[in-house]
């Protein structure tokens, strides 16, 4: 990216953080007296005291050459399933503790934001995930991951039955919590938590972890991101839902079928020129310290 090229700065905080006008009131004067123009979205600009000129979170990425994101990895998550082009970065700024995707604390932000406006900064693509879900054979519901897809039986059912294919091949049924299907950027999310593995953030590849698995032989598959994953849901009369980044619900039926495979789009992170994948995993995994 050549310098100077981010004119058009967009701003997503994280709603109700109770410095988050405090932020903006030092942030966007500071852009503004770079020359940038300033882009937040309807929940930002009340904070700024700008609401008319709020857009819906969605158009803030169409609007701009560069999202900041204030606030935590969930925050993050909810703009990168938004964002159309992986040309226009997002630069994660953590408003609590270390995040795998907001790397950057608010005491680097000015640092930071400076060099990335003078094109001095470390990029990360990543790659996302497209799923699908059919019902009767017709596409039902549609939406794109940057973490993970999670079929998860809901809290009064008992185990459930997906039948697993990948490229219409049979793998297995797993008898199971639930299946978590992620990108390696995920694969520190709730994979992790469920005994998946790590995988360094800009490999592409889809990862495959049952949750409590009534079978103690079926383990984590780690498959190549050209393929498709098809999962049925084989239990009746079972409350299962697909969760998508932990923050978009879908109901399942039974004989639903959920449909995984590489996006026809990435995106890119901008990450700390401070802070290598390893010492975030060290830092947050506390490793070495027990």
């Amino acid at each position: 990216m050549e310098t100077g090229v981010f004119r058009r700065v967009g701003i997503v905080m994280k709603p109700h953080w109770p410095e988050a006008r405090e932020v903006l009131r030092q942030l966007i004067p500071w852009l503004k007296a770079k020359d940038r123009e300033v882009v937040l979205d309807v929940e930002t600009a009340p904070l700024a005291g700008t609401e008319e000129t709020g857009l819906a979170k969605a158009d803030v990425p169409r609007a701009a050459d560069l999202v900041v994101v204030l606030g935590g990895d969930g925050t993050l998550l909810s703009v990168a399933r938004l964002v159309e082009s992986g040309e226009v970065p997002i630069l994660g700024v953590n408003l609590g503790g270390l995040g795998f995707l907001t790397e950057i604390t608010l005491d680097e932000l000015y640092p930071v934001l400076g060099a990335v406006l003078s094109g001095k900064y470390r990029a990360s693509r990543r790659m996302l995930l497209q799923v699908m879900v059919r019902r009767g054979g017709e596409p039902i519901a549609e939406d794109i991951v940057l973490n993970d897809a999670v079929m998860t039986k809901g809290a009064l059912a008992r185990i459930v039955d997906l039948e697993v294919f990948v490229e219409q091949e049979y793998v297995t049924t797993y008898r199971a919590d639930g299946l978590i299907i992620s990108t390696p950027t995920g694969s520190t999310a709730y994979g992790l938590s469920a005994g998946g593995p790590i995988l360094f953030p800009t490999m592409h590849a889809l990862i495959l972890v049952p949750i409590c698995p009534h079978t103690l032989t079926n383990r984590p598959l780690v498959l190549p991101e050209e393929v498709g994953v098809q999962v049925v849901l084989n239990s009746e009369n079972e409350n299962v839902y697909l969760t998508l980044d932990g923050q978009v619900g879908f109901p399942l039926q039974y004989q639903d079928q959920v449909e995984v495979r590489r996006a026809d789009r990435e995106i890119t992170l901008i990450v700390s020129p401070k802070k290598n994948f390893y010492e975030i995993l060290r830092s947050r995994l506390k490793w070495g310290e027990r």
